[in-house]
């Protein structure tokens, strides 16, 4: 075992036994999923920086880019740069003062029972989906880091991150988010400053990316309307995730819940520009590689002396184990908070806990399985921002921003979203699934809503009703 994959190892020990000792504070459900709503500005915006600045931004990113140039990465960091800056601008606020612990619990407000179930069962799978990438991209990073391939780094890389997750929940890592983004920070601008210096700077370097893959819109084959799908699995798919809303829900303030995602969104644009550039100077620099997402942390191990590059490796652990924390947590939460505990009303607080960190375990072995039989991370973290959300958007939308539509309604388009997503893309083999998806949920929002007669609102217990229209 060499030196670079020892010093990860007790870089990532140390991140747990900041979790063992924060575990210890954990003593109710609002501790372990929305951190007691009780973040600053700075602690806000470094954990939704270090939670979407993860695997696919790093690793998949600079992988997709080095296969196919510019047109690989329109969804990262372009799209969800775009997505937390419009969560930030329009969304965080309203959210916030919601005072929710899941998106399960809006829609519930809004469109009843049926419809949270629902919508907890769409939203499910797109977290654990997402921390397979984190787990699959982690798994990389120690295969890249020494003799083991890439199934045993894999399983090495999910023991760790369950246990990670399972200790200190979204207390624990919004602590450690600070350190993460601070360490990802250097490591990304070390490795990037490190590369272009090799090729004589940043002007000469760029003089070796051949000009034909800086077209960002040079996807072969797709029209204005394949192109505009590839932007909005990102930028929509991701708007109202429940990573997002639980840190919109952990902020202390709405002003504090904006800002943060807003700075986090300018800083995941520029920290996220590194592996692009990495990814374009790659076939100049390392040519046929068999696998392109190993690209990035190549580059850093060839340019970097061994103290940085243990830095840059401790600086993708930092991105991954921020973001499969968060995305664990959001599975665990919807259906602990959602599902379990209302079947169980007398629950304490103790108990509360314990069945978070069952499920949060439960559902970080899933993702494990799912990132030993993934195809890439790129194309993990592109399902789960498709998979189910289109319906999930229009009702979040509305529900925030409007009285229309009732039960029915919300039931109605939640349903038609996630079927016409899969009759689309697995049964007709459509180019553009997901923007399918989003009108069909659109229509059926509408269309039920001018039928359904009565809306009610139960928000903070008391009960509205309006004529819909």
């Amino acid at each position: 075992m060499n030196v670079v994959l020892v010093s990860v190892l007790i870089y990532v020990a140390l991140q747990l036994a900041i979790c063992a000792f924060v575990a210890r504070r954990v003593r109710s459900e609002d501790d372990y999923f929305i951190a007691g709503r009780r973040l600053g500005p700075v602690m806000a915006m470094f954990s939704i920086f270090a939670t979407w600045f993860g695997a696919e931004t790093c690793i998949g990113s600079a992988g997709a880019v080095y296969e196919e140039g510019l047109a690989g990465c329109t969804a990262d960091p372009f799209g969800y740069c775009l997505c937390l800056l419009l969560m930030g601008a329009f969304l965080a606020a309203p959210l916030w003062r919601r005072k929710l612990v899941t998106l399960g619990d809006l829609i519930r407000d809004r469109f009843g029972i049926s419809a949270e179930k629902l919508v907890v069962l769409l939203i499910v799978p797109t977290s654990v989906i997402w921390a397979a990438a984190q787990i699959r991209a982690f798994g990389h990073i120690l295969s890249a880091s020494s003799a083991l391939n890439a199934e045993i780094a894999i399983t090495i890389a999910a023991a760790i991150v369950i246990t990670y997750t399972v200790l200190g929940g979204l207390l624990a890592d919004v602590i450690t988010d600070l350190i993460q983004g601070i360490v990802l920070i250097l490591g990304l601008v070390i490795v990037g400053f490190a590369v272009t210096r090799a090729h004589g700077g940043v002007t000469a370097a760029w003089g070796l990316i051949d000009v034909h893959r800086l077209n960002p819109f040079g996807q072969e084959g797709l029209g204005i309307l394949g192109k505009l799908e590839l932007w909005a699995v990102p930028i929509c798919g991701s708007l109202v995730a429940q990573e997002l809303v639980a840190r919109a829900s952990a902020a202390r303030s709405a002003s504090v819940a904006r800002r943060s995602a807003l700075f986090a969104g300018a800083a995941y644009f520029l920290l996220g520009s590194i592996p692009v550039i990495i990814g374009l100077l790659g076939p100049a620099v390392i040519p046929d590689l068999e696998h392109g997402e190993q690209i990035l942390p190549l580059m850093a191990q060839r340019y970097l002396p061994t103290a940085l590059y243990i830095l840059f490796a401790g600086a993708l652990a930092s991105a991954i184990l921020s973001t499969v924390d968060s995305a664990l947590l959001s599975a665990s939460s919807l259906v602990s908070h959602n599902i379990v505990i209302p079947l169980l009303p007398k629950m304490d607080d103790r108990h509360k806990v314990r069945w978070a960190r069952f499920a949060t375990a439960g559902f970080g072995v899933i993702a494990y399985l799912l990132a030993l039989h993934a195809e890439s991370v790129y194309h993990l973290v592109e399902e789960a921002s498709a998979f189910g959300s289109s319906g999930v958007l229009v009702t979040v939308l509305f529900a925030l921003f409007t009285r229309w539509g009732g039960p029915w309604t919300g039931t109605a388009t939640l349903a038609t979203g996630m079927g016409s997503y899969l009759l689309a893309k697995h049964a007709l083999a459509l180019p553009t699934p997901y923007l399918v998806s989003l009108g069909v949920a659109l229509a059926t929002f509408l269309i039920v809503a001018f039928a359904e007669p009565r809306t009610r609102d139960t928000h903070d217990g008391v009960e509205l009703a309006s004529e819909s229209t």
